[in-house]
């Protein structure tokens, strides 16, 4: 579930740049990846009919709250892939895992090791070696995608606190529709209409592959823990790296490859101290 969830979410971003590189704007890309979702997921939670009991949670706040984070995360980057090679911003997305377990402490009250601050340390050093703030290679962007990484940690720590208590499709509803109103306007006020038949499907699939995505995402919680989960999401970074070299022609520098690898080392230090 983790590598086909990780799958779609690659396409979904290699989906995007495509469409950025061509001029479609940011709040257009992330408002059609959540309207397609929304109608999904309305079909899927309606299909026994439509009961309004079917749509109530005693965690609303919760849900739309987990909900927020993903869309602003997924504007913040869906913008910065009009800038970077995807995998600089899948690197730097990377070290959500690392920011996890750092508002584990402050957020979750959690004890952590030394084993554990020293990855966590580790984690931010691989983040400086692919953003590189003082070089020309660094582009104000990177920020963006530090800030998706936050905002992915904590959405990660929702999901696991919602994930068994709340259903699958009622949070994947909520997804769709707090995503849907929330970038509408904004959509609707820079909207370029895609010149071919094939943009506007790709525009389309994007909330096809994020849906299908989050319901992988959402059930693989549902069967394993956290720890369990983790490692298989560095399948991203293989995946957009193959799809960014067939589609655009983009190899990862020496600097992109040395940053992942110590991120990537950092998540998984925490998640081997963490099955002790």
């Amino acid at each position: 579930m983790m590598l086909g969830a990780w799958l779609f979410f690659s396409v979904v971003d290699t989906g995007a740049k495509w469409l950025a590189v061509a001029g479609i704007p940011a709040f257009q890309l992330a408002f059609m990846r959540y309207a397609s979702h929304f109608v999904i997921s309305i079909g899927v939670i309606a299909k026994d009919g439509f009961d309004a009991d079917r749509f109530k949670t005693d965690h609303l706040w919760q849900v739309v709250s987990r909900a927020l984070l993903l869309t602003s995360a997924t504007l913040s980057n869906f913008y910065a892939l009009q800038f970077l090679p995807l995998t600089v911003v899948s690197a730097i997305m990377f070290s959500s895992p690392v920011i996890v377990c750092f508002l584990s402490v402050s957020v979750l009250r959690e004890q952590v090791g030394p084993w554990r601050w020293g990855a966590i340390l580790l984690g931010f050093i691989g983040v400086l070696i692919v953003v590189r703030p003082f070089g020309q290679t660094f582009h104000p962007t990177m920020l963006m995608i530090i800030y998706n990484a936050t905002a992915l940690a904590l959405y990660s720590l929702m999901t696991r606190k919602l994930s068994g208590i709340v259903a699958v499709d009622t949070m994947q509803f909520y997804m769709g529709l707090v995503g849907t109103f929330v970038l509408l306007p904004f959509a609707l006020w820079t909207w370029v209409w895609p010149e071919t038949i094939w943009s506007m499907l790709v525009l389309i699939g994007l909330g096809v592959m994020g849906w299908a995505g989050h319901q992988l995402l959402t059930n693989a919680h549902r069967f394993g823990t956290a720890n369990q989960l983790m490692p298989f999401t560095y399948s991203f970074l293989i995946y957009v790296a193959i799809l960014g070299y067939f589609l655009f022609g983009t190899v990862p520098d020496s600097g992109t490859i040395m940053g992942a690898i110590v991120i990537m080392g950092a998540g998984l230090i925490i998640w081997k101290r963490e099955q002790n």
